[in-house]
C-alpha cells in the first residue's frame, strides 16, 4: 500500500512517518512539496504519486493568527482537504484526515458526542469545520478524526511552551476554567495505525471503508483544565514553578477558546480500539 502522508515534519505527521511504516510504502511530504495553500500543486501531487491512501495531517493551526488571515485557514483547513478527497474519490482510494474540539463552542454540559451540532467560536475552528464537510462531501472513503489539546515532543505545544518558561524561574499564570484532555502526538498515530491495520487485514477492504467511514472522536481519555495539565507536568520535578491558576478572562487572546474542549470516545472505543489515559500518555512522552 502507498500511502501519502501530509506535513511530514508536524507534532502528528512526524509520528505518523514513523507509525505508519508497517502498513506500506510511507511518502511523506511537508510544504515544500506540497503547500497545502496551492490547491493546483495539491492536485498535481497527489496525481504524480497516486496513493493507494492519504493520511493528511497538515493543517493551519495558528489558532490566534487565523483570525487575522481567515482566507489563508480556510484555504489550507477547509479547501485543500476537500481537494484531497475529491482526488482519493477519483483514484478509488482512502482518506484519513483529522480535525478538531474547536468545532465546538464548549456550552455542552458533559462530553461532545459525533453527532452533536458543531458550534464554532474562532476562525480556526470554522475552517476545520469546513474541512470535515468538504472531506464527506466528496463521497470518498474516509475517516475523520476530532482530536484535542495536542502536544508532543516537536513544533509549538502546550508542554513544550510550560518546560521553557519553567526555565526563566518566573510564575506562570495558566488558565483554569476550560477544560479537555491533553492528546499526546504518539497516541493520534499509533491508534491510527491499528485503525488503518484493521483495515487492511479485512478480507473486502472497500466494504470496511464503506462501513466504517464517518467521523470519530480520537483523544485521550479524562480530562483536566490547563492549570492541572500544568501542574502534572511538573509533578515530581526537583525543581518546579510557581504555578498560578487564573480565569481566561486574565489571559485575554485574539481567538476564543471553548471552555468545555471534553470529546465523547465510546465510538471509536467500542468499533476499534482503546485509548490511553492522559495522564499515562503524558507520563510516556516525559520519559522520552
Amino acid at each position: 500500500m502507498k500511502i501519502l502522508v501530509t506535513g511530514k515534519n508536524g507534532q502528528v505527521g512526524y509520528e505518523l512517518v514513523r507509525s505508519l511504516q508497517p502498513l506500506g510504502e510511507v511518502i511523506g511530504v511537508d510544504r515544500s512539496v506540497m503547500d497545502l495553500a496551492d490547491l493546483d500543486q495539491v492536485r498535481d501531487v497527489i496525481r504524480r504519486i497516486k496513493p493507494d491512501l492519504i493520511v493528511n495531517s497538515a493543517a493551519y493551526t495558528a489558532v490566534d493568527k487565523a483570525e487575522s488571515e481567515p482566507e489563508l485557514a480556510m484555504r489550507i483547513n477547509g479547501l485543500a482537504p476537500g481537494v484531497m478527497a475529491q482526488e482519493v474519490a477519483r483514484l478509488g482510494a482512502a482518506m484519513v484526515h483529522y480535525s478538531t474540539d474547536y468545532v465546538f463552542d464548549g456550552s455542552k454540559d458533559g462530553p461532545y458526542t459525533e453527532d452533536d451540532i458543531p458550534n464554532p467560536l474562532n476562525v480556526y475552528g470554522h475552517t476545520k469545520l469546513a474541512g470535515e464537510q468538504a472531506v464527506l462531501a466528496a463521497g470518498a472513503s474516509c475517516l475523520v478524526f476530532r482530536t484535542s489539546w495536542v502536544y508532543g515532543l516537536r513544533g509549538k505545544n502546550f508542554l513544550l511552551t510550560m518546560l521553557r518558561l519553567a526555565e526563566e524561574g518566573k510564575q506562570l499564570n495558566i488558565v483554569n476554567d476550560q477544560v479537555g484532555a491533553p492528546t499526546w502526538s504518539r497516541s493520534i498515530a499509533d491508534t491510527t495505525a491499528c485503525i488503518l491495520g484493521q483495515a487492511r487485514q479485512a478480507r473486502g477492504s472497500q466494504q470496511w471503508w464503506q462501513q466504517h467511514s464517518g467521523i470519530y472522536h480520537l483523544s485521550a481519555l479524562n480530562h483536566i483544565t490547563w492549570f492541572g495539565f500544568a501542574s502534572e507536568i511538573f509533578n515530581g520535578m526537583a525543581s518546579r514553578p510557581t504555578l498560578m491558576p487564573i480565569p481566561s478572562a486574565g489571559y485575554p487572546t485574539p481567538a476564543q477558546r471553548p471552555k468545555n474542549s471534553t470529546l465523547d470516545c465510546r465510538r471509536l472505543i467500542h468499533t476499534f480500539c482503546d485509548l490511553p489515559d492522559w495522564r499515562l500518555a503524558l507520563s510516556l512522552c516525559m520519559q522520552r
